[in-house]
């Protein structure tokens, strides 16, 4: 028997896709979804290319096994809780339980954390690296979008310490990342033949990459980090720099040689990263799970310089978020999510 899933907030792009995904999952069905801006309405009225999924858009769910939450920060919580007190499992999307500590929420989103005892039992959700504690976890906090892209592109060599702690990160996303709800920045006459950053006075998703990378790293890290939204739908690519610690490696061609070995075996058998032989795309990684990263070094200036390449709507979302799931429940790690890019 398939397990019943359910979506809280299917109305935005997290959750449509979300849907999209489980509608072609062999071991689970959607079978309830909510949604304020659409209840009362048939999915396929609100999303016409998820018509085949005959579910009605109610404000609560009924009769699931399994929760995806994907409601708007400080929103999620309020959700949450209920379902987790009931032994429910849940995967939550937004960033209400990413942080360990309970005054970053008043730091970063402005609120005051309405279930602080959960932070921490919640596990970080990002596979590759918290694997075997998303298997047991009840509740599991899905990466966002820019973090998932940065620290995969960094993880292996701030594990292995080839890197000084000051690192600069610089991210190109796409209008989606900005997600469904009307804007000035999303509106195509402001951002069509546009480019420009924003978030420099710190963003949201800052505190998120220098958590996991200080505890990967065993020590504290500084981190810069400017993102910009680019004219274009889904992706992200990431430009990630750091100086490498010259006793660790040297900056030539030998080095560069090592970094890419290290890379290689770092994420072996990893099914969704991908070390590219030429810096990646966007497009290379529309519509799928996969993370590809390319790792290089500067030779003037002795500098690791890493590239990674996501799509924010799955592999920065909900591509991620059935990853958790299919490991929570059981099922291989890639059911339902090995459809290759749409191209071009």
């Amino acid at each position: 028997m398939k397990t019943k899933v359910g979506i809280i907030n299917v109305t935005g792009y997290a959750g449509a896709e979300l849907a999209r995904i489980l509608y072609g999952h062999p071991e689970v069905k959607l079978t309830s979804v909510t949604g304020r801006s659409g209840a009362g309405k048939k999915l396929g009225e609100v999303f016409p290319h998820l018509i085949d999924l005959d579910l009605q858009i109610d404000t609560g769910l009924s009769n699931v096994d399994f929760v995806f939450s994907a409601m708007p920060h400080k929103e999620s919580a309020k959700e949450i809780i209920p379902l987790i007190n009931q032994g429910m499992k849940v995967v939550d999307i937004s960033a209400d339980f990413r942080l360990k500590q309970p005054a970053d929420y008043e730091t970063w989103y402005g609120f005051r954390h309405s279930a602080p005892d959960l932070l921490p039992e919640t596990v970080y959700g990002l596979s590759e690296l918290h694997r075997n504690e998303v298997r047991s976890a009840r509740l599991v906090a899905n990466p966002g979008c820019y973090p998932t892209g940065a620290i995969l592109a960094l993880a292996p060599a701030v594990k292995e310490g080839l890197i000084g702690p000051d690192i600069i990160i610089d991210s190109k996303s796409g209008i989606s990342g900005a997600g469904r709800t009307l804007s000035l920045r999303a509106h195509f006459s402001e951002a069509n033949e546009d480019v420009t950053a924003y978030g420099l006075e710190g963003h949201r998703h800052l505190p998120e990459i220098t958590q996991e990378l200080n505890l990967l790293g065993g020590r504290q890290v500084s981190v810069t980090f400017v993102p910009h939204l680019i004219p274009m739908t889904r992706g992200i690519l990431t430009t990630c720099y750091a100086p490498l610690i010259h006793s660790q490696i040297s900056t030539n061609n030998k080095g560069e040689a090592a970094v890419r070995a290290l890379y290689t075996s770092f994420y072996d058998g990893e099914p969704f990263i991908k070390i590219s032989q030429n810096p990646p795309h966007t497009k290379h990684t529309w519509g799928n799970n996969l993370c590809l990263i390319y790792p290089t070094i500067d030779y003037q200036t002795g500098r690791l310089v890493v590239i990674s390449c996501i799509d924010n709507l799955v592999k920065g979302a909900a591509g991620q978020a059935v990853q958790n799931m299919n490991l929570i429940l059981g099922f291989p790690e890639t059911t339902g999510l090995d459809s290759i890019a749409v191209y071009p």
